[in-house]
């Protein structure tokens, strides 16, 4: 995959644990939606996926591991969707495969795919520091 989050700083001492399939192979730093299986998370990519966690290591398909750690605290560094943009201090949400942008606050629905906060604007394709709030 392409455009992985990078931890800037943890503000975490323990991982929130989800299930993914055994076959599949994510790499650190990929953001996880949820599916529709319960607390279990595929690798992001549309608009409307509800955030899960990013990756904190590697996962190799097939190795028989059900259970990846994910960060779902900190600063990180992640790329704005390339029609997208994010305004300093907005709730951000998925908008692609490891891509954020600017969340929408038109409906419930909407507001539940927030996950983060921009701590400096950009534009798009640009990579910007967040916060992420869980």
């Amino acid at each position: 995959m392409a455009n992985e989050a990078t931890l800037v700083q943890r503000l975490e001492d323990r991982l929130f644990t989800v299930k993914v399939a055994d076959g599949t192979a994510l790499t650190k730093g990929t953001i996880l939606a949820f599916s529709t299986d319960a607390n279990t998370a595929v690798a992001s990519s549309a608009d409307g996926d509800l955030f899960a966690g990013i990756l904190a290591e590697d996962k190799v398909a097939n190795d028989g591991q059900t259970q990846v750690s994910v960060w779902r605290k900190g600063v990180f560094a992640v790329k704005v969707g390339g029609t997208q943009t994010a305004t300093m201090g907005n709730k951000l949400k998925i908008v692609g495969a490891n891509l954020v942008g600017d969340g929408d606050a038109t409906t419930l629905a909407d507001m539940s795919e927030h996950f983060a906060i921009a701590l400096e604007a950009g534009a798009s394709n640009e990579t910007i520091q967040v916060l992420l709030t869980g």
